[in-house]
């Protein structure tokens, strides 16, 4: 810990809980003072303050994710943080890690999954206010610490097992009305064709990016200004093109290939094509093994003939499918453009909110599209050919198939034993971790505001 560092931590804990401010001059006449508040100090747990700005920040993102806190939000919010320290510090103690790949896969999962439910790039891009490249870093460090929480979680309940008669044992007893409700439940396969896009326009879009190049080389404007002017990722394009730093797990792999080999910011990459389209990439700057570029993306344009093609292939696939020519897991595998599905006979992975990914989906958790199709269909139908956009942003046409359906119902121990025992073992685990804070809260340094003493926590022992 730094000098610096340690002479706050010994200030708050000696003085009142600090109001940070900062002069404003030209603010005098609003503030005779001359002193505006910019900031607070409401907790301190151990050496960590909490600032009000932390608990308004988590406020305003649980407003946008629709989540309801128990009781008071005043005073469940600062509590939620408040006990994340007490697991980081922990987590710290213990020399829990996660490694940088972890935390970039897990950045790119969630973002995805965020994606899926948001419907597309630029529909999430609107919602939170920010480019891709934006809340992808600021996911980042969060996500970090999260999975540090949870690894530390984990731990502290690996070795909470319980037995059949234990389950059995907890449900005789449960009323009927608090008997858990297991939503319907799917599994889809998938094949997909890509519409294939005309050499015509391969080229028309390949001759747009090297004028552009020829623009920016003879001086007639700047990168930035073609990015904001025609790249057609909005997400960076308001930015002039620029990604801010990031590291070469979380790009395209073809798109990092080129990125990352630029030594030049004065040079513009060669045409790179990536999942997503056609690009050209300048060098901004390095620090490490993390890269800042701009870059033009220009998205080649599919005919209405392409895709009524891959439909009609579609269809004839289908029909043969039902005729039995071929099963499904053979076709998905062989003749699907789905390299996230074909290695696994077309079987569609779901990402949850935890980062898990499973075959099952809730209806609700499925692309709207592909829900829609499911809706209609008996388990072991195959759907007709239908045309969507991918989390890719690409059109694609695509068949499905309902692999298995489990229709919502009240749980049973018969039919449900594993979903019962998830119950009563997750019981038994957070009465384990429960514990476990407020022993925690009694050996380390707490420091709460005086507004907050009439609160009423969940946990026992903040207030001293």
């Amino acid at each position: 810990m730094s000098v610096t560092r340690k002479i706050l931590i010994g200030l708050l804990a000696v003085l009142p809980l600090a109001v940070l401010t900062a002069h404003v001059p030209d603010n005098d006449d609003d503030d005779p003072t001359g002193r505006n508040v910019i900031d607070e100090v409401i907790w301190v747990v151990g050496d960590e303050p909490i600032l009000k700005s932390e608990v308004e920040g988590m406020r305003l993102q649980a407003e946008m994710e629709g989540i309801r806190w128990k009781g008071d939000p005043d005073c469940a919010i600062p509590e939620r943080i408040a006990v994340e320290k007490l697991f980081l510090h922990q987590a710290a103690i213990d020399s829990i890690e996660v490694t940088e790949s972890e935390v970039s896969s897990n950045v790119e999962q969630r973002l995805e999954y965020f994606i899926t439910q948001a419907g597309s790039r630029e529909k999430l891009e609107e919602y939170r206010g920010q480019s891709i490249s934006e809340i992808r870093n600021q996911m980042r460090e969060e996500l970090r610490k999260q999975m540090m929480i949870q690894r530390m979680r984990e731990k502290l309940v690996e070795d909470i097992a319980v037995s059949p008669a234990e389950v059995r044992r907890y449900f005789s007893n449960l009323p009927t009305d608090s008997i858990p409700f297991v939503p319907t439940v799917v599994e889809v396969q998938i094949l997909t064709q890509t519409p294939r896009i005309e050499q015509e326009e391969i080229n028309r879009i390949k001759d747009e990016l090297r004028e552009f190049t020829d623009r920016v080389n003879r001086g007639e404007t700047t990168f930035q200004t073609l990015a904001r002017m025609y790249s057609e990722d909005p997400g960076s394009a308001r930015y002039g093109g620029e990604l801010g730093f990031v590291g070469r797990g979380t790009l395209d792999p073809a798109f990092a290939a080129v990125a990352f080999n630029l030594t030049d910011p004065r040079k513009i990459s060669k045409i790179v094509e990536s999942e997503y389209g056609y690009h050209i990439i300048q060098l901004v700057d390095k620090r490490g093994d993390k890269i800042n570029v701009r870059h033009i993306l220009r998205k080649p344009q599919v005919s209405q003939d392409a895709i009524d093609r891959a439909l009609a292939r579609l269809d004839s696939i289908g029909n043969d499918l039902r005729e039995g020519k071929f099963d499904f897991d053979e076709a998905a595998t062989v003749l699907s453009d789905d390299k996230d599905t074909r290695n696994n006979h077309g079987l569609m992975a779901n990402t949850t909110e935890e980062g898990h990914r499973t075959s099952k989906f809730r209806m609700q958790d499925l692309p709207a599209e592909i829900a829609k199709v499911v809706d209609t269909l008996q388990v072991g139908g195959i759907s007709r050919p239908f045309q969507m956009i991918n989390q890719r942003g690409k059109t694609v046409c695509a068949i499905i198939k309902l692999r298995s359906r489990v229709d919502g119902h009240k749980a049973t121990i018969t039919e449900d034993f594993q979903v019962m025992k998830d119950v009563v073992l997750s019981k038994r685990r957070e009465e384990c971790i429960s514990q476990w804070i407020e022993k925690k809260i009694k050996s380390v340094y707490v420091r709460v505001n005086d507004r907050y003493r009439d609160c009423q926590f969940e946990h026992q022992g903040w207030i001293k």
